[in-house]
């Protein structure tokens, strides 16, 4: 299938549906020499780039923070037509734009460019870091200067971040796009998506395989109520039949792993059709197991972690215990679970392992399910707890 294009907002770019996202195929997440990575590793990146290239995705998206991503895209980028090409890297806000700027350029130099298209201030995941790049003289003005310079064409961000800081960084006016988190197992964001085009910006998807379910190892359960398509081939119709998304991450490992996705392109013109009787049918499911009151509205009253005693984050465990419980899927819950307060600004807020029952009680007292959450804390760290978890970046 012919891959598709859509405006990326007001940048005017051309951009594939779907992303060579670049933190799965790289050798280690260290800044390891060059001369260190296998033959064989960075044989298999430039395949999965050129297989990227032949179907049409020509986005390619990395960041600093992807340990020898970068240094080994240095190796094939440079040899392709420069033109033909958007490239995207990342790099974390801090309080020193000197720094910032530092760490660009080594973005640069590893990845063998004298620009990059996209420029992502990576991490806008709280309101201090937020704070850190919006200041006068900090690190968007750093941006801006880059922009000028030519090194930089458009300049977004990346977020991890509750909902109000998106819209607050979005409503700023300051950027030309968003990277973050939408899927049909969180829905959370969508005002910030409705936000981004109402000031036509474009609309990047992150990993909707992994954060949208842990797609590529779904439970039967999934896998059935999905048919005729694959829970990710769902999910990826699911967020493209909105025309506010205009790119969802592949965080592809090899060269195959863009395969399903682009054959599930076929259905992109017919995709609300197509995805509507499957997520009626999860949600029948869902409302059977949970209840439909829960279902319809099992997250209003719940305050963000910022507002929760002990910072614990309530509307993150219960996301993930409404869909362990109505999807099966446990095991992308206890993913998602064991990384609370174990990857800093990344995932923040605290599990359930230990609570204050009546301070919990008193910050849920809006909430229409106030006398049962505490017994659904105690069900999901029981069905959730497990070794404590890492994000990528943090691993040897």
């Amino acid at each position: 299938m012919a891959m598709r294009y859509r405006r990326f907002g007001r940048t005017g770019l051309r951009m594939p549906v779907l992303t060579c996202g670049g933190m799965r195929y790289q050798h280690s997440w260290k800044d390891d020499p060059i001369d260190s990575i296998p033959a064989d590793n960075q044989r298999n990146l430039e395949d999965t780039v050129r297989r990227a290239l032949e179907l049409g995705i020509n986005h390619i998206e990395t960041a600093r923070g992807y340990g020898t991503s970068e240094i080994q895209l240095g190796r094939i980028l440079p040899s392709l037509p420069r033109d033909e090409i958007i490239v995207q890297t990342k790099v974390f806000p801090c309080e020193d734009p000197k720094k910032f700027v530092e760490t660009f350029e080594l973005s640069m130099a590893n990845l063998r460019l004298d620009h990059a298209d996209l420029f992502s201030i990576h991490g806008i995941n709280n309101e201090e870091l937020l704070a850190h790049t919006v200041r006068p003289g900090g690190c968007l003005d750093a941006a801006r200067r880059l922009q000028r310079e030519g090194r930089v064409r458009f300049i977004g961000f990346s977020t991890h971040a509750p909902v109000g800081v998106i819209l607050r960084a979005i409503e700023t006016g300051a950027f030309d796009y968003v990277n973050l988190h939408w899927y049909f197992v969180n829905d959370f964001n969508w005002p910030a998506v409705e936000a981004a085009s109402r000031r036509d910006m474009g609309v990047f998807i992150i990993s909707p395989n992994d954060k949208g379910g842990k797609l590529y190892e779904a439970p039967e359960k999934m896998r059935r109520l999905c048919e005729p398509l694959s829970p990710m081939a769902f999910n990826m119709l699911y967020c493209l039949a909105r025309p506010q998304v205009h790119t969802l991450s592949i965080g592809a490992a090899r060269p195959s792993d863009f395969d399903a996705h682009a054959a599930a392109l076929e259905h992109l013109d017919r995709a609300a059709g197509v995805t509507a009787p499957i997520a009626a049918r999860l949600r029948a499911e869902m409302e059977r197991a949970l209840g439909a009151d829960w279902c319809r509205g099992w997250w209003r009253g719940i305050p963000e972690y910022t507002e929760t005693p002990g910072q614990i984050n309530l509307l993150e465990i219960l996301r993930l215990w409404t869909f362990a419980k109505g999807l099966d899927l446990v095991e992308f819950a206890k993913m998602r679970y064991n990384l609370m307060g174990n990857a800093e600004h990344w995932f923040p807020g605290t599990n359930a392992a230990e609570f204050d029952e009546r301070a919990v009680l008193g910050a849920v007292a809006d909430s229409p399910f106030r006398d049962r959450i505490p017994g659904i804390l105690r069900e999901a760290h029981e069905m959730l707890k497990g070794e404590q978890q890492q994000r990528l970046s943090q691993s040897d």
